[in-house]
């Protein structure tokens, strides 16, 4: 296979622009795995290497989120500690159904939940001026918000490509909140859900670290980037561009299994 007879300088080269890449569009919407993911699989990597180097290395991705965002999350630290149990327990089931049992099922799932999220996202305004009446502290809405974040960490912790975009769209219909300040939560939970789900990795192995060592350094710059332009572009030019990346993603994953 290439990842074994190419040269390590290319691969290494591969692996970090790769990395670039994803991290750009992390820092952005999201969807940096379906980047990093198949580059893997094409170098060579078995496909359960490739899933869990790929959710190792794209952490620092929203790292340069948190930080260009700091302004927009310094008052929402209560609503994120109250995620983290919903976090936990939904990151550790998506990981044991990963490592313990079959993905075959559970692929075929993805491209509907991927197109289902980016669909409720482009139509949250319009649903979020219906639900207009309810208040914001109303139950209904608590409850949608966290268990939706328990079902987003379950698909997180199991292959998490399109988390961002699935966090945006529930948050999107659950939080009063203007759309950068949903970047800023959205850049924070996944780093959150990534990071529990990479721990669990770490500890089982499994991993590629030529892979794992060039993806931690490209994502880390390109979340940065994406950041940076995410930050300098209007809000209805970030939600089409969010809309745009679920839609281009979703019809690629439903390619792709036919």
């Amino acid at each position: 296979m290439f990842a074994s007879t190419a040269p390590l300088l290319v691969r290494l080269a591969v692996f970090l622009g790769i990395g670039i890449a994803a991290g750009i569009s992390n820092g952005i919407a999201g969807g940096g795995t379906f980047l990093t993911f198949p580059t893997l699989l094409g170098m060579g990597l078995p496909s359960l290497v490739a899933n869990v180097s790929s959710t190792v290395g794209v952490v620092p991705s929203y790292i340069g989120g948190i930080r260009g965002f700091k302004d927009q999350l310094k008052d929402h630290g209560k609503l994120v500690r109250s995620t983290l149990p919903y976090c936990f327990l939904g990151t550790g089931v998506g990981c044991t159904l990963l490592l313990t049992g079959s993905s075959a099922t559970f692929s075929k799932v993805v491209p509907y939940l991927i197109g289902f999220g980016t669909i409720i996202f482009a139509c949250s305004p319009i649903i979020t001026k219906r639900l207009s009446h309810i208040e914001h502290d109303h139950v209904g809405r608590k409850w949608t918000f966290f268990v939706g974040i328990f079902l987003i960490s379950v698909y997180g912790g199991y292959f998490g490509a399109g988390l961002g975009i699935l966090l945006l769209a529930v948050m999107a219909v659950s939080l009063p909140f203007e759309i950068q300040e949903l970047q800023g939560l959205r850049n924070l939970l996944s780093i959150i859900i990534n990071t529990i789900a990479a721990t669990v990795f770490l500890i089982r192995g499994h991993l590629n670290w030529i892979a794992v060592s060039m993806l931690l350094v490209g994502t880390l710059i390109g979340g940065v980037i994406g950041t940076i332009l995410i930050k300098k572009i209007s809000p209805n030019v970030v939600r089409v561009l969010i809309v745009s990346i679920g839609a281009i993603t979703t019809i690629h994953l439903f390619l792709s299994h036919k």
